[in-house]
């Protein structure tokens, strides 16, 4: 849990080349457009790689090189009166040196402690959380918290899709690239968001896990094996439940009723399942903030993209609740903020 002290002073996100709408996708992967817009729900997504060749077109600290500099321009803020950097993300460019190196040192950024989490979709609601609890050192008066995950790079363009296993499969056409960062204060910004409280909590003992990344190094390159496996059936089981009980404890911690809340940003895991997850928590007096169908499941900068969305609409003193889940380990997360 957060402080009320700390405050979201600007956003910035960005997506890597055109939009890539699902009649393109699906010519290159053999399925049809119906089939992904009835099973996932959504429209386009961003490809840090060209959809043809393969070839990565964007690196992850490209991104948050780029979404770090816009947040920090909207902020009004250099990169001296930058006080640390966390980066959130599932697929770091490599494995050393840390990205979030890599981003600060495009960024100016030099001198200052840095932090890289290793997460799903929850790693950015840690960083966040993170970057709250740093900012309570005398010494931190301004940070910038990034996430980002670049996907596509795991995904091989040059199987035969006609085989592939459905847990497989489902990957090309559920994700999509992207980075988002917001710069944090502990001094009430003229214009922002009050963090109220943040909620980061595994819940997997026991559990198996519902989503699995390898990462294949060069001694097992060749021994082949499934380098992403979904279990789609137990997440579209548990996370409309784990949602509910995300939304209940931030609502709790944070004070606050459920008819207070004026904006929902719920988990973006495909469209499709964000409408169920929407209509089972029940909140017709929130409305919904949400990117997926335009962006597809970014992972780590999915939250990003909906404060971006959310800056844009939220008022001094109206409320907002974030939920996010993360199938890996199942992880619960989400946070509540106010205008200001």
């Amino acid at each position: 849990m957060s402080t009320p002290t700390s405050h979201i002073r600007a956003v910035g996100t960005a997506l890597p080349g055109a939009p890539i709408d699902n009649p393109a996708l699906a010519r290159r992967i053999g399925v049809s457009a119906e089939w992904i817009d009835r099973f996932i729900g959504t429209r386009t997504r961003h490809f840090a790689v060209d959809l043809e060749t393969g070839e990565q077109t964007s690196t992850l600290a490209d991104l948050a090189e780029r979404a770090g500099e816009q947040a920090m321009h909207q902020a009004g803020i250099t990169a001296s009166e930058v006080d640390f950097v966390v980066l959130a993300t599932a697929t770091p460019d490599e494995l050393m040196p840390a990205t979030v190196n890599q981003a600060a040192d495009r960024l100016g950024i030099d001198q200052v402690p840095t932090y890289q989490l290793q997460s799903g979709c929850a790693g950015a609601v840690q960083a966040l959380d993170l970057g709250c609890l740093l900012l309570q050192r005398p010494e931190h008066e301004t940070g910038l918290v990034i996430g980002g995950d670049v996907c596509a790079k795991h995904l091989r363009l040059d199987r035969e899709f006609g085989s592939l296993p459905s847990t497989e499969l489902v990957n090309y056409v559920l994700f999509g690239d992207g980075a988002g960062a917001v710069v944090l204060t502990r001094e009430r910004p003229p214009a922002g968001m009050a963090i109220r409280t943040v909620l980061n909590q595994v819940t997997g003992r026991g559990q198996r896990p519902g989503q699995v990344i390898r990462w294949f190094g060069e001694a097992d390159r060749e021994r082949g094996g499934q380098a992403a496996n979904e279990d789609y059936k137990a997440i579209e089981e548990r996370v409309p439940t784990m949602a509910k009980e995300i939304l209940w404890q931030l609502l709790d911690d944070a004070g606050w009723q459920a008819e207070d809340l004026a904006y929902l940003l719920p988990p973006q895991l495909s469209g499709r399942m964000t409408e169920r997850i929407v209509s089972t928590l029940g909140l017709p007096g929130a409305k919904e903030v949400s990117c997926i169908a335009d962006t597809g499941n970014t992972g780590n900068a999915l939250p990003f993209l909906q404060l971006e969305r959310l800056a844009g609409l939220l008022s001094p003193g109206e409320r907002a609740v974030a939920v996010s889940v993360e199938s890996s380990k199942w992880i619960k997360a989400g946070f509540a903020v106010e205008g200001v």
